[in-house]
């Protein structure tokens, strides 16, 4: 595959608030760590605490693969083992366990992450890289990862459940797999994903099993590590800070303070915190955690706790006290000897509201890091934006815009009235100045009927360029019909659109061509053509 790389401004998709980020922008400094470059690494290598229990860490993540139908992979067996020596650091990106992988960036995610632990291991040879992908196994919405878009086709898991979907049982999804399944055809690529895909949901127990399998499957070559962080064991090294921070509520009041302090440099906050950041988890359960009338009270049964109780609590079942949004990135830190973060525009805009609280609790706060966006052009996109006198770059701007910038390049008439206008304004000018002699009141008539006519004018240009549009109806559709592929919906392609009819054209291609042509450091938006 080709590969282009275009600044990410160019592609009109990302939040000012992202670019001001990648652009270096001083105002932001303050937080974050260091800036995501190689400079960034090797200062942040200088300075990183090595405060994680790496034991206990290979010991949980050699039990979950365990798990696995197969033997595990031995580039992530050695991938494990590295994590127990204090110079192998982890560069790390996490989703929610999105059925057959969601969109397209869900993939896109773990391949940056994989590129990037291949990138510093070549400049810093001395360490070792690990690329991990976190699953989002305590997520409560069902809602946001119970379909995916194939081929502009949705398929959904229709189930009522309730509690973290890591712990939800593969029933009832049989009709989405044979939907899925469906779509991908008949060819040698298609029977290999197949095979994957009904493995993995098929053969084990829960959708966290179920898509730790798919996902090791897809990328165990590259000795990706994937990591399940709801356990006991884990969420141990993290209770001091779960009892501090729901009896204290530091992070609501630290958040809060970095939220209003962006707020003042034009960056608007992501998500909010509350004073109690916490769920309670059981199976089948994931409610907050609220402080009412002195009792720690579990919303929507009939569960609370004294002070008391709630440190016994924390202390003998440190499992059931899941992190939300906001304090998910500090256990994450806490329990991996981490170095980047790697997310989308606004994880990345999320995690600058955090750095305030991870100073607090003495946490090395991460690089964070774009992932890689891409979109991929069929082979005769090339040749169609050639007739049409257009360029890949040009499809990235409005669809109205566009078609009005091909209409005044290639109509033979003049649909612009600007020299008109600027001849009826001085004319204007002249009539103001008459009125303003015989009465100075008169001054105000004469601007409301220049903007009247103004006014008229423009509603007369945009009339002319609607003429010449049916003029050229059928480039026009062309236009559009090249816009709609590549932007299903309007939104980028990666928003919506799944990687199985990629995986069956190109097969295991299709990711080793991703690694080969992501380029983490660079901050550029990727283009792919045939």
């Amino acid at each position: 595959m080709k590969a282009t790389y275009i600044d990410y401004r160019e592609t009109y998709s990302f939040s000012d608030g992202l670019i001001r980020y990648l652009c270096n922008d001083p105002e932001l400094i303050s937080f974050q760590s260091y800036p995501p470059n190689l400079q960034g690494f090797h200062d942040l290598l200088k300075s990183k605490k090595n405060n994680s229990n790496r034991e206990i860490l290979a010991e949980v993540l050699k039990e979950q693969y365990a798990k696995l139908p197969q033997p595990c992979h031995e580039k992530v067996i050695t991938n494990i083992n590295l994590l127990l020596q204090k110079n192998t650091f982890t560069v790390c990106t996490g989703h929610q366990l999105n059925i057959f992988t969601g969109p397209l960036y869900f993939i896109f995610k773990i391949v940056t992450a994989i590129k990037l632990a291949k990138d510093l291991k070549t400049n810093f040879p001395d360490k070792n890289f690990v690329p991990v992908y976190w699953m989002a196994t305590e997520d409560h919405d069902f809602a946001e990862i119970n379909h995916t878009f194939i081929s502009g086709k949705k398929i959904s898991w229709e189930l009522e459940v309730a509690g973290a979907t890591g712990r939800l049982e593969n029933r009832g999804i049989e009709k989405a797999l044979r939907e899925y399944l469906g779509i991908l055809g008949i060819s040698d690529y298609a029977d290999e994903l197949r095979k994957i895909i009904i493995s993995a949901y098929t053969g084990s127990k829960n959708l966290a099993d179920a898509s730790r399998q798919m996902v090791n499957a897809l990328f165990e070559a590259y000795g990706l590590v994937i990591i399940d962080a709801d356990d006991f064991r884990l969420k141990k090294q993290f209770a001091g800070i779960m009892a501090e921070d729901i009896l204290g509520q530091h992070s609501f009041r630290n958040i809060v303070k970095s939220n209003k302090e962006l707020a003042e440099i034009g960056i608007q906050a992501q998500v909010n915190p509350r004073e109690i950041n916490f769920f309670y988890l059981l199976n089948g359960l994931r409610e907050r955690i609220v402080l009412e009338n002195n009792l720690y009270r579990i919303l929507n049964t009939e569960i609370s706790f004294t002070r008391t109780e709630l440190l016994k609590e924390i202390n003998d079942y440190p499992d059931r006290f899941s992190p939300n949004v906001m304090m998910r990135p500090l256990y994450e830190e806490v329990i991996l000897p981490n170095l980047a973060y790697i997310g989308g525009g606004a994880e990345i805009i999320y995690w600058l509201q955090l750095k305030q609280n991870f100073d607090h609790y003495g946490v090395d706060f991460p690089i964070l890091l774009l992932r890689n966006s891409a979109l991929f052009a069929s082979q005769n996109l090339e040749t169609k934006l050639s007739r049409l006198d257009l360029g890949i770059h040009d499809m990235f701007k409005h669809p109205e815009a566009l078609k009005k910038e091909w209409i005044l390049r290639h109509t033979k008439h003049k649909l612009n009235l600007h020299n008109e206008w600027q001849e009826l304004s001085s004319i204007f000018e002249k009539i103001k100045l008459h009125a303003h002699k015989i009465d100075p009141s008169l001054g105000p008539s004469s601007d409301a009927v220049k903007a009247r006519l103004k006014k008229a004018v423009k509603n007369l240009e945009a009339k002319l360029i609607k003429a010449e549009k049916k003029n050229f109806g059928d480039a026009l559709s062309q236009i559009d019909a090249i816009k709609s592929k590549l932007f299903p919906n309007g939104a980028l392609q990666e928003r919506s659109e799944n990687f199985g009819l990629f995986y069956v054209k190109y097969g295991q291609n299709f990711i080793k061509t991703l690694i080969e042509k992501f380029k983490p450091l660079d901050l550029k938006f990727t283009i792919l053509e045939d």
